[in-house]
């Protein structure tokens, strides 16, 4: 089975598996808390590099989905005809389309082949992509078209997990990967989100305790602002 074949069979097992429905849903207290915390480091992350006003923004998702993370930039201030998204799935571009504002551009594809001009976006960003792709080469093609299209001074917002030794449908990436997938960068890096398995048996117990755990060295991901060189 060809790599692009096994990843688009694995989200499709997820789409129809119950378990993952109420895995990854707000109304699941446990993933509403990662939520709620990642998005605070990302607004963080956001006043670090500068980024306070997103109205002229040209904003590329990687691995969008369903449209989620578009929506979310859009409520921080992208206009809707400066966003664009590509995912592998049609189904979820399908509803991507019917989610999101009008002009927003979203469309099935690989994104190994981005189907974008150089240097076009400002932002690129992967939530959780690159930890679903197994074969090294894969990555390394996705990296180079992500800085391809990203403009010289542009931002990349990686989040993806470091450590997951249950899903052996997944890889991790530490840091070092990430830098080597993306030389002569600048890198804005915090390890964030309590550990799932973990946060799923405390949060509905505690909030406040499962908030207090997430300060110690129980975290699973990387949240990173790549920044490409102008030389890059």
């Amino acid at each position: 089975m060809s790599e692009r074949r096994r990843i688009e069979h694995e989200y499709q097992r997820r789409a129809e598996a119950p378990l993952y429905r109420h895995l990854y849903t707000v109304f699941n207290r446990a993933n509403l808390h990662a939520m709620q915390s990642r998005e605070q480091s990302l607004l963080a992350l956001l006043q670090r590099q500068g980024l306070h006003d997103l109205t002229k923004t040209r904003l590329l998702d990687i691995g969008c989905g369903s449209g989620g993370e578009l929506l979310r930039w859009i409520g921080y201030g992208c206009m809707p005809f400066n966003c664009a998204g590509i995912d592998l799935l049609s189904s979820r571009v399908t509803l991507a389309r019917l989610r999101l504002p009008a002009g927003t551009q979203v469309q099935q594809g690989d994104a190994s082949h981005l189907p974008y001009q150089d240097a076009l976006f400002d932002i690129v960003t992967q939530f959780t992509v690159f930890s679903s792709i197994l074969n090294p080469e894969i990555r390394r093609r996705i990296a180079t078209e992500i800085l391809r299209v990203l403009r010289p001074d542009g931002l990349i917002i990686w989040y993806d997990f470091w450590f997951n030794p249950i899903n052996r449908q997944t890889r991790g990436v530490r840091l070092n990967e990430i830098k080597a997938l993306f030389p002569n960068c600048h890198y804005d890096a915090r390890q964030i989100t309590l550990a799932p398995p973990l946060a799923r048996y405390i949060v509905p117990r505690s909030w406040l305790f499962a908030t207090l755990l997430e300060k110690l060295p129980l975290r699973t991901h990387w949240l990173v602002g790549i920044r490409k060189s102008s030389t890059t």
